[in-house]
Order: structure tokens, then sequence, then C-alpha cells
């Protein structure tokens, strides 16, 4: 098995900022050699889902806006920067910016965290239907949808590292 502060190190950040996931996933056991992504995602995935309400929408708060302020100070974490620019968001026309900076605040506002999509496939247009299409989910529809969307971007992220397995 790999060492528990490797493990961490190396996949503390596929949850955003929420190193605990990999912490725990490590401490229970849920991670198996060989390291594959899907057993990876499976052992994460397994410990986001039974962490506190509290604690998974910590990990929801811990995503940035899409193509927000922290894009633009250049303070994203390295996999969001290319999640995003992927998807052409860092290419945004001035009005697609105001658009993308008003759905953000009408989100956050109502559901208390920011939109969440898994932006691999996507590109702006349809990542702006799926957002005017969720702000009108009820909070519990929308809780729910933003964690199956952190699942599969760690899914995602978890593939760029690892074979499927």
């Amino acid at each position: 098995m790999t060492a528990r502060g490797d493990f961490i190190a190396k996949f503390g950040g596929v949850f955003e900022h929420s190193p605990f996931i990999a912490e725990r996933a490590y401490d229970s056991g849920l991670v198996f050699v060989p390291l594959t992504a899907k057993g990876v995602h499976a052992g994460l995935v397994s410990v986001f889902r039974k962490a506190s309400h509290e604690e998974r929408l910590g990990v929801l708060r811990a995503h940035p806006d899409l193509a927000g302020r922290l894009a633009i100070a250049g303070e994203l974490t390295e996999d969001s920067r290319q999640e995003q620019a992927g998807a052409g968001l860092d290419r945004l026309s001035a009005e697609e910016h105001a658009r993308f900076t008003e759905l953000n605040t009408a989100y956050t506002t109502k559901f208390g965290f920011p939109f969440i999509i898994a932006v691999k496939g996507l590109d702006k247009q349809d990542i702006l239907a799926a957002f005017e299409k969720r702000i009108h989910n009820g909070a519990q529809e929308e809780f729910e949808t933003a964690a199956a969307q952190v699942e599969r971007i760690a899914l995602l992220r978890l593939l760029s590292m690892l074979p499927e397995g």
C-alpha cells in the first residue's frame, strides 16, 4: 500500500480543497493496490457520501465560481483552471462574463454554494443552459445534483492520474 502521506499528497485535492476525504478513505481501508481511478474513486465517494451534511456543504463551497473572481485573479487550483479553460470559460466576451457573474450571484444567493458542473466535454453554451435550468431547482434537488457533479469531477481528475481500472 502507498504510504498515507503520499496518498494524501497525491489525492487530497481530488475533492476540491478537501483532503479529509482522502485521509478518511485511506484510514478506513477503502483504498486498494493497485491504485486505479475507479478504485480510488469508489473509496473517496464512499467517504464523501458518509460525511455530514455540513462537511458535504463545505466541499461544495470549496469549489470556485465558474468564470468568477478567482479565475480572473489567476487563483484557481491547477485542476480547476485547466477544466474551465477546456470549456472556453477563460475566453468569454464581456457580455458572457456579465451573464456568468449574474448567474453565479443569483445561484449562490439561492443555494449557499457555487454552481458546480463537470465541464469536461461541455462548452460555454452547454454550461449556461445547465446553469439557467438548474437555478430553478429546489434546494435539496440542487444539493444532490451539485454533489453528483463533484463526484463526476473527482472521477475525471482521477482518470487523468491513474489507469481506469
